[in-house]
């Protein structure tokens, strides 16, 4: 005793039972100790035989309860000589008041698991109680506490009764909740929407008796099932147009009432943190929805129209992503080249095409095959859309001047071995990641053209000085998805006339040197669409890509370095060094009965392949800047 207090161990031998002590002495001692303990989980928690006055009990009633007491009193007692056999301290935790601090040390799943109790937390000091102190798991345990929080950490023997009496504390603790800022939909809830919905004409009679928060749930479960990229929400003169985009191609799926819209969109707008009062400008946002065994990010854009507001909500599915780099669609010609180049310790691979052409999923599949425990990977996104374990990936953020640019050269200052810039949109981007690329560092990008031969010329109208491009460049992709046909119901199609003249043009001019095997045009078998249930009577079910890789060599080089940069001259030139165009690789697969020459048709054009023989396209030479003088 120090100043009149009583010290922690006084204050626990005045708690431990004697035979003749009485409750109300025990009570006096809990209140005493209950004063130094502000947060306490529970205060003199009075057993559920108290709840009747000893007045109104009958006699056989207070013999019970006498006989009871002497029992606990017993076993109390048996518990006390047992830890002072096994020369440890002992403690009656009855009526022992226990703060939350001191309960939270030990996790209610190990306390019961072990028959453990943290009954007392100082900061300096730390009580432990359990019923077997003898268990070399309580006494690692309590070691662990010890040195993990700072304290002396001393173990003690309590009885089962005192046990038994505590671990229900646990169940006055306050809840932690949470808190997340998107959309929880239950999987019974998603299944039972699913289940209404079998085809695009279902949806509408769904959507008919939903109300507002049902509406978001509706389509996203809607998107799921349909494997939709993107939810479409657009406010039209006459109703509420909700479309999806399946398969590249936009269907329409239900009109909703005008009457609706300010709630809809302002339902929106609140789970993707953007502003209610904003309606005359874009905003973007995104969301979470949360599923039983996966997390799906919405990204959310609207856009002001004439009759409202244009929402596109694009559904960020990581299962749509997890493609090894060898089932993207590659040939095994191509695979072979592009494998090649990706393997190299430093150089430019660019990947080419419109937006939702799959670049995204090609360049993410290249780094899941670099991403090994001795190389270390950066991204610069905008946004980042899928999240990759085991690489480093940042967003930029324009608002703070964090662009490509500057975010790049930060970038550099990390020691990476691998770098991917989201996009090279600029003349300051351009030449930092050609510097990167000379400098040690494999560096994969995106630009916007509309084929690998193209990327070039782009380059150059940036700015960029040929004399460093030649060097830096790797590899040049464009990439298109086609729709696959649907398995269950494509049929065997004749093509006119025309058409198969224009195909077999088109694979007859497939270079020697790309390693494909020449097809038998003479005898050209192809697929086509006819529509079932399976693939909501569209023909086609699921995409796969179509590339041209595009890879540098000694004379592309040379071409690049001269005067004559235009896109039909690096075609030409790479097509004689082996380059299987998009168009012709489309065909290819179509002759395999993947996809039709209907839709390779649509995606890719007239193949350049074939116009370049029956037209004379004027040639734009773009002269690089004079090359500086060397010593």
């Amino acid at each position: 005793m120090q100043n009149g207090l009583l010290s922690i161990e006084d204050l626990l031998k005045k708690s431990a039972p004697l035979a003749d002590d009485s409750d109300d002495a025990k009570k006096s001692v809990a209140n005493e100790h209950e004063s130094e303990s502000a947060t306490a989980v529970t205060q003199n928690i009075e057993p559920a035989a108290k709840a009747k006055t000893e007045a109104k009990m009958s006699p056989e009633e207070l013999l019970g309860e006498k006989m009871g007491k002497i029992e606990l009193q017993s076993k109390e007692a048996q518990a006390q000589q047992e830890a002072a056999n096994a020369g440890v301290s002992y403690v009656d935790l009855k009526g022992f008041a226990i703060s939350t601090d001191a309960l939270t040390i030990i996790s209610e799943e190990q306390a019961r698991a072990l028959n453990v109790i943290c009954f007392l937390y100082t900061g300096p000091e730390l009580r432990v109680g359990a019923v077997n102190p003898a268990d070399q798991k309580i006494k690692d345990l309590v070691f662990q506490l010890g040195e993990r929080y700072k304290s002396h950490a001393q173990l003690y023997k309590i009885s089962q009764q005192s046990f038994d009496l505590t671990i229900e504390y646990y169940a006055r603790l306050p809840k932690a909740r949470k808190i997340v800022k998107g959309v929880q939909i239950k999987q019974e809830e998603l299944e039972k929407y699913q289940k209404q919905m079998n085809n695009f004409a279902d949806i509408q009679g769904v959507l008919q008796s939903a109300n507002v928060t049902d509406i978001i749930g509706i389509l996203v479960a809607a998107a799921l099932k349909m494997r939709s990229s993107d939810i479409h929400i657009e406010a039209e003169e006459n109703g509420i147009a909700a479309r999806l985009r399946v398969d590249g191609i936009l269907q329409n799926v239900a009109m909703i009432d005008h009457d609706q819209w300010k709630k809809i969109i302002n339902r929106i707008k609140l789970i993707a943190g953007l502003k209610l009062n904003v309606n005359d400008r874009p905003q973007d946002g995104r969301f979470t929805i949360f599923q039983k065994d996966k997390k799906i990010d919405v990204r959310t854009s609207t856009l002001p129209t004439a009759w409202g507001e244009s929402v596109v909500m694009r559904i960020l599915n990581p299962e749509s992503i997890q493609l090894e780099f060898e089932q993207l669609g590659f040939r095994p010609a191509a695979l072979k080249r592009l494998e090649a180049e990706i393997h190299k310790p430093h150089g430019m691979i660019v990947t080419t095409g419109p937006t939702g052409s799959g670049k995204t999923t090609t360049l993410y599949a290249i780094l899941q095959k670099l991403n090994q425990p001795g190389v270390k990977i950066i991204t610069l996104e905008d946004p980042v859309e899928y999240k990759l374990e085991g690489i480093n990936q940042s967003q930029i953020d324009h608002s703070k001047d964090y662009t490509f640019a500057k975010g790049l050269r930060s970038i550099l200052r990390q020691d990476p071995d691998i770098v991917l810039v989201g996009e090279i949109r600029d003349l300051e981007t351009g030449e930092t990641a050609i510097q990167a690329a000379l400098t040690g560092h494999l560096l994969l990008s995106t630009i916007h053209t509309n084929d690998a031969a193209g990327a070039i010329p782009r380059f150059i109208s940036m700015g960029v000085k040929p004399f460093l491009l030649a060097p830096a460049i790797n590899a040049i992709m464009g990439q298109r998805l086609l729709r696959r046909l649907c398995e269950k119901c494509k049929k065997p199609v004749e093509l006119d006339a025309d058409t198969k003249a224009q195909v077999k043009a088109s694979l007859e001019a497939i270079p020697e040197s790309s390693g494909e095997p020449k097809p038998d045009t003479t005898n050209m078998k192809f697929m086509g669409p006819i529509g079932c249930a399976e693939c909501n009577n569209s023909g086609y079910k699921g995409r796969v890509g179509v590339y041209e890789i595009l890879t540098k060599n000694a004379e592309i080089e040379q071409v690049i370095l001269s005067g004559q940069i235009s896109e039909y001259k690096m075609r030409e030139v790479a097509q004689k060094q082996g380059m299987v165009t998009m168009g012709q690789d489309g065909l290819l697969k179509a002759l395999e009965g993947d996809t039709s020459v209907e839709e390779v048709m649509r995606v890719t054009g007239i193949d350049p392949a074939t116009t370049a023989q029956t037209t004379t396209l004027p040639s734009q030479s773009i002269n690089p800047p004079e090359l500086p003088p060397t010593d």
